[in-house]
């Protein structure tokens, strides 16, 4: 099973919503994802992306990247989003599909952050669509097990 599909399946039976959502992990590298969701379960009343779905897929990419950065790394931490803002921009249409990338600086950084202090920070822009129609800003912290802070 590729590592894609092993963090998925975590994600789907550990978050609940996810699976509600039809989560998917579409491609998956050290430093980025690709990330969808159909629109069908994830509508509003317009027929539109629901802009709670559209903010948990891209909220679950972002997540989803740093945990398989940790893993990848053998670094065990605790995963939390420890602040967001989405920019709705235009109706999401079609699928939700949510990209976002690192480099390999910033990731080097949120790793020996983890390490050293205990505690790690990655920021990503997550983009949602093409245009994109929106776009999340998310900063993600991750604490060292047996660490409180």
């Amino acid at each position: 099973m590729s590592a894609a599909s092993v963090l998925q399946q975590k994600i789907r039976q550990t978050i609940p919503l996810s699976d509600a959502m039809e989560f998917r992990i579409d491609a998956l590298g050290l430093d980025s994802i690709r990330v969808s969701a159909p629109l069908s379960p994830n509508s509003n009343i317009h027929g539109t992306g629901f802009a709670g779905s559209i903010y948990s897929a891209a909220i679950l990419a972002g997540w989803a990247l740093c945990t398989h950065i940790l893993g990848e790394h053998q670094v065990e931490a605790e995963l939390v989003v420890a602040q967001a803002d989405i920019r709705y921009r235009a109706p999401v249409t079609g699928d939700l599909q949510c990209r976002a990338s690192t480099d390999e600086n910033q990731r080097a950084q949120f790793l020996r952050g983890v390490r050293e202090q205990g505690k790690g920070l990655l920021a990503l822009d997550i983009a949602v669509g093409d245009g994109p129609q929106a776009q999340l800003r998310a900063t993600y912290c991750a604490v060292a097990r047996g660490r409180t802070g």
